[in-house]
């Protein structure tokens, strides 16, 4: 199983197996996802965080 990494709301950064709704194509509304912030402990909106390119 591939992890995605995503940064919540509040800024934080962190690891998960799954991501909902992540190949849903043109139905899906906007980037973001509800997952619970494992440093927050709360619900948070969460959005994939872009890799960066190694030069």
């Amino acid at each position: 199983m591939e992890s995605t990494v995503v940064r919540c709301a509040e800024g934080h950064v962190f690891s998960t197996s799954t991501f909902p709704m992540q190949n849903l194509g043109s139905s899906r509304i906007g980037p973001g996802r509800l997952l619970r912030c494992p440093r927050c402990a709360r619900l948070r909106q969460a959005v994939p965080v872009a890799r960066a390119v190694k030069r």
